[in-house]
């Protein structure tokens, strides 16, 4: 089973940088998206190939969105709004853009995650042909903390540690819903896979400029220590670094800017983090940096082969 993930940052600019090409050519069976930025009715005639999709796109337009792209409808499709939808695959004849509300489940959520409950951060699936159940997460970026903020060194303005706080809440939050749904699966006899962009490298391996971004949103110390503990041999792996123990990156996200892309300073911040017994089932892991020699978006989708 080939699986992906990948933070697209808009179905529509992807679309127009080879996405649908990358889709057909690449053969994978699973695909987890993050930032779709598109509502329903937005969403581009025959955006997700032949694949099943299934949708969070929340609540605010050109915002957020999550998905998982499946070759066989799921078995199941949970989501924190309770708001999925399905596309059916554009080969089928339907209309991708008007995609049906399967008959879904809302999960129970923590208290610290019902203020992200609309915003399609979060969806899940059972698959239909393995027992595995898939998850796609958009974890917030965050920002810095009020002590640390300074003005002449942050692109955005100042807003005394508001995004901080914000993205320890959730982590906080979903660190509870994560061992619950882990434990669920495994219940239920399933596997279970998070894929996503998590916004923070865990390790210094995870960053290539590790030394100035110390004391920088997405590498500081009380979330690569709250990552840490969401791994362990009897919960989640993170399966590419268990690929490569020694490797620096494999880098997924660059910078726009200057010539991050061209030297390789990126960051590790969209991870496959599996149940033990199918993350010792992965047998390779790749990052396609390109496609046809052009950038999908600022992320590159992970991909992972997996025995099941």
């Amino acid at each position: 089973m080939r699986v992906a993930t990948v933070n697209i940052n808009g179905i529509r600019a992807t679309l127009r940088r080879g996405f649908d090409d990358w889709l057909r050519e690449r053969g994978c069976d699973v695909i987890a998206l993050q930032e779709v930025r598109a509502q329903a009715e937005k969403l581009p005639d025959g955006a997700f190939g032949e694949y099943h999709a299934a949708l969070d796109t929340g609540s605010i337009p050109g915002r957020n969105g999550v998905a998982v792209l499946t070759r066989q409808r799921p078995a199941a499709v949970r989501t924190w709004s309770g708001a999925a939808l399905l596309a059916e695959p554009s080969a089928s004849g339907a209309n991708p853009s008007a995609p049906e509300v399967p008959a879904g489940d809302r999960v129970v959520l923590p208290r610290g995650l019902l203020p992200f409950a609309d915003q399609g951060r979060y969806i899940e699936v059972d698959l239909a042909e393995a027992p595995v159940t898939i998850a796609s997460l958009y974890l917030p970026k965050g920002g810095l903390p009020a002590e640390l903020q300074r003005p002449e060194r942050m692109r955005e303005a100042p807003d005394g540690g508001a995004r901080y706080t914000r993205k320890m809440a959730f982590m906080a939050a979903f660190s509870t819903y994560l061992t619950r749904t882990r434990r669920a699966a495994a219940a239920a006899g399933r596997e279970y896979l998070l894929m996503g962009d998590l916004n923070i490298a865990h390790t210094r391996q995870d960053l290539a400029a590790w030394r100035r971004n110390q004391q920088n949103d997405g590498f500081l110390p009380e979330e690569r220590e709250w990552f840490g503990r969401q791994l362990g041999p009897r919960t989640l792996v993170d399966v590419v670094r268990s690929l490569h123990p020694d490797q620096d990156g494999p880098y997924s996200w660059w910078s726009w800017l200057g010539q991050s892309f061209a030297r390789d300073a990126g960051w590790r911040i969209d991870y496959h983090l599996a149940t033990p017994h199918l993350a010792r089932g992965a047998h390779w892991a790749a990052v396609d940096r390109e496609v046809a020699g052009t950038r999908l978006s600022d992320h590159a989708p992970v991909v992972v082969e997996y025995s099941v």
